[in-house]
């Protein structure tokens, strides 16, 4: 079960957050809670939403740390967090925020995955209309492959 990016552990609904601070600092609570990343990687995190932003549309962004941040990564992992309220993300409205920790350059084929089903407006409903984890989890099962 360890080797799957998105286990039913990481993901939230009715995230907690209301700025776009506090949704990455939730983002990374749930990747060190899964044991993926270390502290360091809050920092780079944020340095990251500095330089460039991680607002990716239809609702989501994908906050993730620096090339630097590496060696804070322990395994690939992903966490997500949907809002019932949308965040402001630099005049985006955001209610889905995903994590990423990608050892290898693993983020890329994740990256791919989560930008596949996000791309398409059913399942992006079908993501804001989720009842559980479960059915998120069942949604998103394809970063797991």
């Amino acid at each position: 079960m360890e080797s799957q990016v998105l286990q039913l552990s990481q993901i939230r609904i009715g995230g907690e957050a209301t700025t776009k601070t506090e949704a990455m600092r939730e983002a990374h609570s749930i990747l060190m809670e899964a044991g993926a990343v270390t502290s360091a990687y809050l920092p780079a995190m944020l340095e990251r939403e500095e330089s460039v932003s991680t607002y990716m549309g239809n609702f989501l962004a994908i906050p993730h740390g620096t090339n630097e941040s590496k060696e804070s990564i322990l395994r690939s992992a992903l966490s997500f967090v949907r809002y019932d309220q949308p965040i402001d993300w630099d005049g985006n409205p955001v209610r889905f925020v995903v994590g990423i920790a990608g050892i290898e350059n693993q983020h890329l084929d994740i990256l791919s995955k989560i930008a596949i089903v996000f791309s398409d407006e059913d399942e992006v409903q079908a993501l804001l209309d989720a009842a559980s984890p479960e059915e998120i989890l069942d949604i998103l099962s394809e970063v797991n492959s």
